[in-house]
């Protein structure tokens, strides 16, 4: 039975994500329910544990499998780029950023998205991956390992980090908008953009090891 569960880990994150997906839906940016924004973000932090326990008890237990390699990276993707889609969608769009665009103007970055999520990250990180996947498909194609590494794992810990940190301040962010405190809100703003770009950043950058790296396991397969 332990030889099957980081297999089964691996598979409870996939379900994890699409329920977390299905519970996140019903929120909306500020009606609420929160109870919808605190449950998935509890989802998502179990999902997100899954992710690092499966790895552990697989090299723990010596029961890597081929299945492994192909799922849990799969699972990672759909669980952290879904977060990212749905926060970059039209149910967190901030109703004062677009009624009163100079509110907060000196403190905030523009823009009218109150998780700071914007398309245009999520296709920088989404090409991110699609790149990473598509050399770690050739290289190994060849017979060469090409697994991930320190800044792919570095990355992996910072988006599952960030995301829950993202939906707590939603929360803060439709209570302080409420009680009419702009300084609280900016505050926010200025620590939201900060993990969010910090991410953006670190996501595409990790991918440049990978790239590198390719690069030289060429030049040696071609000057074998």
């Amino acid at each position: 039975m332990y030889r099957n569960l980081p297999n089964l880990l691996t598979i409870a994150r996939l379900i994890l994500a699409f329920v977390f997906f299905l519970i996140l839906g019903v929120y909306r940016y500020d009606d609420g329910p929160n109870w919808a924004l605190w449950t998935a973000t509890i989802l998502f932090i179990v999902a997100a544990g899954t992710d690092f326990l499966d790895g552990y008890l697989a090299r723990r237990w010596h029961v890597e499998s081929q299945f492994g390699r192909i799922m849990d990276p799969f699972c990672d993707k759909v669980l952290i780029l879904g977060a990212f889609i749905y926060l970059a969608g039209p149910r967190f769009v901030d109703p004062i950023a677009i009624k009163e665009p100079q509110e907060l103007a000196f403190h905030i970055l523009k823009g009218n998205m109150v998780s700071g999520i914007y398309p245009w990250m999520v296709a920088l990180i989404l090409a991110r991956e699609l790149l990473v996947t598509g050399i770690r498909g050739e290289l190994e194609a060849k017979g060469v390992k090409f697994g991930a590494n320190i800044w792919g794992k570095a990355k992996m810990v910072l988006q599952a980090c960030v995301v829950p940190l993202v939906l707590l301040i939603i929360f803060l962010f439709s209570r302080y908008t409420a009680a009419g405190d702009r300084e609280a809100r900016a505050v926010l703003a200025i620590i939201r953009n900060a993990l969010v770009y910090i991410t953006v950043f670190v996501s595409v950058m990790s991918g440049v090891p990978y790239v590198t790296g390719a690069m030289r396991q060429m030049r040696e397969m071609k000057g074998a």
